[in-house]
């Protein structure tokens, strides 16, 4: 799964990245968590727009808004089967901007908090979905989900799901507004490249979500 991840750029570096002509609200984070508001990028249909969505999927025929914070992630496998996927997946795809993960690799002497990135670093982009649910005062609730797979070789010890992240040149196809075949989008859901990415542990400060400080991705000795 992913339930925790880190962008800690300038908000001119993600300009420059997505090619955006509006400057954003954003400050660098560490420790970014469900139910908060995180940046998305969609394709508005004549250039890219970065907003703020809130993470965990309401879907737009949903009762209510609790059931946001079980849909953090979203199975790759499924998306084409579920309900609450299954029209995102086909209309309303996003990229949710990140420059690294965190995940929790089991041992004898407990979790041990890694965080994951590409070899060298820089902005990647997690594969998303998003919707938008109407609430009862009228006013509009935008939310999204990350897009999971199984692991790559660099993953499997620590987890047996990822993020789903898009190569660079397949963003665009991603976000797509004209295409709706399903097939053509799930070829595009694989596991990232291991050679491409590195993991290393941090301390245990970021197993609160109080805490989003620069202490967070720090890399500590391993079994520290």
């Amino acid at each position: 799964m992913c339930g925790r991840y880190t962008l800690t750029v300038s908000m001119e570096e993600l300009m420059l990245r997505y090619e955006l002509e509006l400057a954003l609200n954003f400050h660098p984070r560490y420790n970014i968590a469900p139910a908060q508001n995180v940046l998305a990028v969609i394709h508005d249909g004549s250039s890219l727009r970065a907003g703020q969505l809130k993470w965990g999927l309401v879907p737009s025929w949903a009762k209510d808004s609790s059931m946001g914070s079980r849909m953090i992630n979203a199975r790759s496998e499924t998306l084409a089967d579920k309900p609450a996927y299954k029209l995102p997946f086909a209309r309303k795809r996003c990229l949710i901007p990140a420059d690294g993960f965190y995940e929790w690799m089991k041992t004898d002497s407990g979790k041990v908090p890694y965080r994951i990135t590409l070899r060298g670093g820089g902005i990647f982009s997690m594969a998303g979905l998003y919707d938008t649910w109407l609430q009862e005062d009228g006013s509009k609730l935008s939310t999204c989900t990350v897009i999971t797979s199984g692991p790559n070789a660099l993953m499997a010890p620590i987890h047996d799901r990822m993020p789903v992240i898009l190569r660079p040149e397949d963003e665009m196809a991603w976000l797509d507004r004209g295409q709706t075949d399903v097939n053509a989008l799930q070829k595009l859901l694989v596991p990232y490249p291991a050679e491409e990415m590195e993991a290393y542990p941090v301390a245990r400060t970021v197993n609160s979500v109080k805490n989003d400080t620069p202490d967070c991705i720090e890399r500590v000795p391993e079994g520290a």
